[in-house]
């Protein structure tokens, strides 16, 4: 959706290529404020407790009962990891400490970059919370594998189980497109 208004000074906007530029943007009228749109960052863990990790059920849309790690949209002014240990906070009542970046994927036609950690929770205590309505430790045969909200956690959730068997943990890097995604 077009931004119509500009949010420096409230004036209408117009789509235009910036000089120097060489996308279309909404540039004010009045001021000449260019509104720049960039992707949304998801922060999240993949958070280890002995030999299982931690899901949760959503109770929010998108995707309302659905099983998800804790994961979501990074604020300004924190770090990723800060966001992903805060997401996993606020979605399960669990804390946890950071090992290692473990994926990195981006979502282009949705404008979605997903950064997950590894992670290991402090201990066994977690709960539901207004996103998650249960929260719960899985290992990959108990893991709900067609009950995964969204296709960028469950590539790697397949990735993280793939490592595990293999005993190394590495970083992935890959992009959904919409014809690849699944969910």
């Amino acid at each position: 959706m077009p931004i119509k208004y500009c949010n420096q000074c409230g004036a209408s906007t117009v789509i235009k290529i910036p000089h120097g530029d060489n996308l279309p943007r909404a540039v004010c009228e009045g001021c000449g404020f260019i509104q720049y749109e960039n992707p949304r960052v998801i922060v999240g863990c993949i958070a280890e407790w002995e030999d299982k990790i931690l899901l949760c059920k959503r109770a929010i849309e998108p995707r309302l009962g659905y099983w998800t790690l804790p994961a979501g949209f990074l604020e300004n002014n924190e770090t990723s990891q800060e966001g992903a240990l805060r997401e996993t906070l606020e979605e399960a009542n669990a804390r946890a400490t950071i090992i290692a970046p473990f994926s990195l994927i981006d979502i282009p036609h949705i404008n979605q970059i997903y950064l997950l950690y590894r992670a290991q929770l402090a201990n066994a205590s977690f709960s539901t919370t207004f996103e998650s309505s249960e929260v719960a430790l899985f290992n990959e045969t108990t893991l709900p594998w067609d009950e995964i909200a969204f296709a960028a956690i469950k590539k790697s959730l397949e990735h993280y189980f793939d490592d595990k068997r293999k005993d190394i943990f590495t970083l992935h890097v890959e992009t959904i497109n919409v014809s690849t995604q699944k969910k």
